[in-house]
């Protein structure tokens, strides 16, 4: 993705490369001795998202405190802050716990009939899968598998299998497995061509790389929010296309209905929600310990500029790439994979033992796949590089 100090954002026109951050480490709580490169699997703590927990927790001690405006207000501030990190309007976002919920959401409001086609990528993350394997049960539609050839770019291989026939497009930016991009610009139009619905699963890249649903217009987007965009468990984040916000929630709860803000008027049951998405919030989403710490990650991404995250994880991923050339190893080319995510080959007897040295040598990464997965942060140094690699020289079948 990287040619002359150029990339895609999302995959479309070349923009110039935001000036990087540099080194953010004193941000987050990591020891010296250990060299983390698994983000994607799961974000080290910053250390605004614990002092934020560590208050909430102090505030949650004492409930005859807690106001009734306070179940609405700060879930708001969240609402916000998640629709300006995916350049999304805030009626357009409701929070939801994972990103298989986000899904599910989408799969109860997308309609397939028997003999239409669900695409997705091959070896794509199992929640997604699952949920689309139970629509396809339900409704006699069928899965529709893209693989790409090698050097093939992902977005060729999926425009390639777009047809009449599809009913759903359902892919992320950013394969899990390692790194290699989706460019959603040209898979949207693509679906946008033969009436397609379009589903994102940004879990892998919302946070890290800029994102922009306003210009993609996908029917909706979801993101767990405990990866790139370093905050806790059980806090995601789902974006709905404004044509599908009068549609079927998963649940019906008391917080998303027209006036519950009016505790005493609780048993006024009403039929109307709350305006925009929110009728597809979770239950219990107001929850005032994870809450705060989901508004200090996300203001904390913002600060810093999802754009200049990525340039700076891109220098980092370039650097990954080069090092792993030197030592015979065969990284994802630049043209295929995303700023903050790197792909290695690996063989069979290194696939085996690598994560045992690498643990070893107090350095921590994913293995996928056939491939070990790089996913570094602000926190990663220089000398957490030389670390990674000092140790993949030691793992049998490498050196």
């Amino acid at each position: 993705m990287t040619d002359g100090g150029e990339r895609a954002d999302t995959g479309g026109a070349a923009t110039a490369r935001p000036r990087p951050l540099g080194t953010r480490r004193e941000a987050f709580e990591l020891p010296d001795d250990v060299a983390y490169f698994n983000t994607a699997n799961l974000a080290p703590q910053l250390r605004a998202v614990r002092e934020a927990g560590e208050r909430a927790l102090d505030r949650r001690a004492a409930p005859w405190e807690i106001e009734s405006d306070d179940w609405f207000t700060e879930v708001e501030v969240l609402r916000d802050l998640a629709a300006q990190v995916m350049g999304a309007d805030a009626d357009g976002v409701a929070l939801v716990p994972a990103s298989s919920y986000g899904i599910a959401v989408a799969a109860r409001n997308l309609p397939v009939e028997a003999g239409r086609r669900i695409l997705v990528l091959a070896g794509e993350y199992p929640s997604g899968i699952y949920t689309w394997r139970a629509v396809c049960r339900r409704t006699g539609a069928e899965i529709l598998t893209v693989s790409r050839e090698p050097g093939q770019a992902w977005a060729d291989a999926v425009r390639a299998q777009i047809d009449d026939r599809v009913a759903i497009v359902s892919v992320p930016n950013v394969h899990w497995t390692d790194g290699s991009w989706v460019d959603l610009d040209a898979v949207a139009a693509a679906a946008r061509r033969v009436g397609a619905a379009l589903v994102i699963d940004a879990s892998q890249s919302l946070g890290a790389a800029p994102m922009d649903v306003a210009r993609l217009r996908p029917d909706f987007l979801v993101s767990g929010g405990y990866k790139w965009l370093l905050g806790p468990f059980s806090v995601g984040y789902l974006y709905v296309a404004e044509r599908h916000r009068d549609g079927v929630p998963l649940e019906e709860n008391w917080i998303v209905r027209a006036g519950s803000e009016d505790f005493a008027r609780l048993l006024d049951y009403r039929d109307e929600y709350q305006p925009g998405a929110r009728r597809f919030d979770v239950g219990q989403r107001t929850n005032f310990t994870l809450t705060p710490m989901a508004i200090a990650a996300l203001t904390q991404v913002l600060e810093w500029g999802v754009p200049r995250i990525a340039a700076s994880l891109e220098l980092v991923t370039e650097r990954l790439a080069a090092e792993a050339a030197a030592l015979g190893l065969t990284p994802l080319p630049a043209a295929l994979r995303g700023p903050h995510m790197l792909g290695i080959d690996l063989p069979e007897p290194a696939l085996a033992a690598v994560g045992g040295v690498l643990a070893g040598a107090r350095c921590y990464a994913g293995v996928r796949g056939s491939s070990l997965r790089l996913a570094p942060h602000l926190f990663t140094t220089g000398r957490d590089i030389e670390r990674l690699f000092g140790a993949l020289a030691r793992v049998p079948g490498v050196a």
